[in-house]
């Protein structure tokens, strides 16, 4: 630098480039590109017997920007810490001082919620130094982490087979898909019915639904009607009966809106409503955090930091929404007394505020010329979310309306409601939606249009999707919002559990990997011990207690069991399974393994003799399938064959023919994009998808299985969504339809 300046480095350059425009040329903005320090690769990296003292190193990548940095401060005037303002952004503050042989107690360490002038010139006038309780318990879980990665993955590489990991938080996330995943194997439908009605004033067309609700002014509960006799009995006892109404209950309630976003809600409410992944939505927040280009402002934070424990909402928020509510939706859409929340979270506070748009005057159709589409729905649910929390309280009036028959033995519920005012529905509405009744007085004599009996069966809990999973993970109190994204990224990486229509399902490698940790190293997939380790965390980071012993007290019975355990498994005990079932190659007995798509028959001549066969959904060898696909090197007809990559083609022919091909899961449904190709089930990281099969030539692809019907509204094809439904497969068309119920 030709003359001293102020260096300000945070982790990202977006980031520097949003601040730079914010200060003048006294300072210089840099970027860390994210850490310049961490334990190596190739080995631990911690001296266990010194206290776990971390042995930290610079990566290859990092190390020209090492170098420049460290230039750049043994020139500058003055240097300030400015990466994000929870424990990472601590750690990446303390690595920095240290290449800068700086002693953190005397450095300018600045934090902000929010990346706008004001923050930051506020920053900037009251800087504090590095605080070394944040980055203790950054590092404690970073050496806890390493210990239980470092010396338990490669267990189970040994025991089971390589590319496999374990991890505090993974393996309790995929403990509770197993288990759910077990529930409903256990789960048995029971049959209940329902008697349903259509009515009609006398001499009036406009009909309404009600169900029976009581018999004798007893309340009939949802499972009181078993079978189709009890419900046919009932039918009959109302045959001819005449009804009329007993009574009108109606009842105006308000409807409060929900809190502004934490870091978990974001993630839940984004993947509900939007499909996006965890990971996804942490990726799009970070953008938008950081800055973007608005046109003639330049770079522009446009939400505040999105790693957050906390609902609170600053004064300047709420004073600047208040004045935006009266004057974009009339008066009547304001509150008198502003709205604050408090958290109900078990989680320590990480940041002050919750997340919202940095500058409520940018509307999203003010910025969404310069977002990307993914960018703009976020920014729309942020923005939306957190001005709905100051905006009055939706009032809706219910109705209820009783029917008798003639001797009052039955009676029938019909249930309505009206928005008489939406409140803050109009800019966040929920999936509530209006039934208007008839306007009726009591005693008014009522046709039944129709009387009919409806069966139904209980249903098994619901798999896990990304939302319900984080939810789960943060009611438990285990892991912390910074790793609830890539938690759910590694289970799905290392082929643990699949991912179908938005669902997580345990593979058969996750079911082999979760029952061994929960058999042989329960502490370590326990929900209250993990839960427990994370308040060790935040008792470290509030400087209550110190790392070492913690991670101490984790690490020795964890070591000396593993030992144990490594004398005590063996891998053919848990890979390999006897059958009768003799090799039609070499005669030698075959035996079940695990491969990386499931169990499959191998020869235990191998390497010798590599015949491995397919097992059928009975668990017992199947036969080998032919197709009417040819093969492409002799003609003769292909038949199914299983290998260690999971199902394949394989010429009839073999082994005087070795011609293969690739199986594709085909739906019938052609693609609409190049109207050559067919849809076909395809796996990748983020678990099944459906795309065209002339890939890479057209690369049309679905997030779920097509119908093979199309839109009436717009001619996209229709996809399976939620509670037996087709949706459009158009992200601007909101056309959807319930589909047949399918028969038990």
């Amino acid at each position: 630098m030709s003359k001293k300046t102020k260096l300000v480095i945070v982790e990202s350059p977006t980031k520097a480039k949003t601040i730079s425009k914010f200060l003048g040329p006294d300072y210089k903005v840099e970027s860390s590109f994210g850490h310049i320090r961490d334990l190596p690769k190739s080995k631990m990296g911690i001296d266990i017997e010194h206290d776990f003292e971390p042995k930290y190193v610079i990566p290859a990548k990092a190390k020209q920007r090492v170098t420049d940095l460290k230039k750049l401060a043994a020139g500058a005037e003055e240097i300030y810490f400015a990466t994000d303002e929870d424990r990472e952004g601590e750690s990446i503050a303390w690595h920095l001082a240290n290449i800068f042989k700086m002693d953190p107690t005397k450095t300018k360490r600045i934090v902000f919620h929010e990346i706008t002038k004001g923050a930051i010139m506020h920053a900037l006038e009251k800087p504090r130094t590095i605080n070394i309780d944040l980055v203790n318990a950054q590092q404690a879980r970073r050496v806890l982490d390493r210990l239980v990665g470092y010396e338990l993955s490669p267990f189970l590489w040994k025991k089971i087979r390589r590319g496999l990991s374990a991890g505090r938080v993974q393996s309790v996330a995929l403990r509770l898909i197993v288990e759910r995943e077990r529930e409903i194997g256990k789960f048995k439908p029971e049959e209940y019915w329902s008697v349903e009605g259509m009515f009609a004033a006398t001499g009036q067309t406009e009909t309404f639904a009600a169900t029976l609700a009581k018999k004798d002014g007893k309340k009939i509960d949802k499972l009181d009607i078993k079978n189709d006799a009890e419900a046919s009995a009932i039918l009959e006892q109302l045959k001819n009966a005449q009804y009329h109404v007993a009574e009108i209950d109606q009842k105006a309630s308000q409807k409060n809106p929900p809190p502004p976003f934490t870091t978990s809600t974001l993630q839940q409410e984004a993947n509900k409503k939007l499909g996006y992944s965890a990971k996804q939505t942490m990726r799009l927040a970070q953008q938008l955090y950081e800055g973007i280009n608005v046109g003639q402002d330049g770079e522009k934070g446009l939400i505040t930091y999105m790693r957050t424990d906390a609902v609170n909402l600053s004064d300047t928020f709420i004073n600047d929404a208040n004045k935006l509510i009266a004057e974009k939706f009339g008066k009547e859409y304001g509150i008198a007394e502003p709205r604050r929340f408090k958290a109900k979270s078990k989680l320590a506070q990480e940041a002050h505020e919750a997340i919202r748009p940095t500058h409520t005057a940018l509307m999203p159709d003010d910025v969404a010329q310069y977002l990307d589409a993914q960018q703009l729905k976020l920014y729309t649910l942020i923005w939306n979310r957190a001005v709905a929390t100051q905006m009055a309280p939706a009032k809706i009036q219910t109705t209820g309306i009783d029917i008798e028959d003639a001797k009052a033995k039955y009676t029938f519920r019909a249930t309505g409601s009206v928005i008489e005012f939406p409140g803050y529905l109009k800019i966040y509405p929920d999936a509530m939606k209006e039934n208007i009744l008839p306007k009726l007085e009591p005693k008014t004599e009522l046709e039944a249009k129709e009387i009919k009996k409806e069966q139904h069966f209980t249903e098994a809990p619901a798999r896990y999707t990304e939302a319900s999973l984080v939810k789960i993970l943060e009611e438990n109190g285990i892991g912390r919002p910074s790793t609830y994204a890539p938690t759910i990224s590694t289970i799905i990486d290392r082929g643990y559990v699949d991912k179908e229509q938005k669902k997580f399902s345990p593979t058969e490698i996750g079911l082999l990997v979760n029952d061994l940790l929960v058999e042989h190293f329960p502490k370590v997939v326990d929900y209250s011990f993990t839960s427990k380790m994370e308040d060790d965390l935040d008792e470290i980071a509030s400087g209550t207690k110190k790392w070492q012993p913690i991670v101490q007290a984790f690490y020795l019975p964890f070591h000396e069991n593993l030992e144990k355990k490594e004398k005590e498994i063996n891998k053919k005990d848990l890979v390999e399974e006897a059958t009768d079932e003799k090799c039609d190659k070499c005669g030698k007995p075959m035996v079940i393994k695990m491969g990386r798509f499931g169990k499959f028959l191998a020869c235990t001549g191998y390497p010798e003799c590599k015949n491995t066969k397919p097992l059928g959904a009975d668990g017992k060898p199947a036969a080998a399938e032919t197709t009417d696909e040819k093969c492409d090197k002799c003609g003769a007809p292909m038949v199914i064959k299983f290998g260690r990559f999971g199902k394949f083609l394989g010429c009839s022919k073999y082994p005087d023919c070795k011609g293969i091909k690739k199986i594709e899961n085909k739906t019938g449904v052609t693609c609409t994009q190049c109207g050559e190709g067919e849809i076909v089930e395809k796996r990748g990281k983020r678990g099944t998808f459906y795309a065209c099969n002339r890939y890479p030539t057209c690369k049309f692809a679905l997030w779920s299985k097509p119908t093979g019907e199309k839109c009436p509204t717009c001619q996209s094809l229709l996809i399976y969504g939620k509670n037996n439904t087709a949706v459009c497969s158009s992200k601007e068309c909101k056309f959807t339809k319930e589909l047949p119920q399918k028969e038990e």
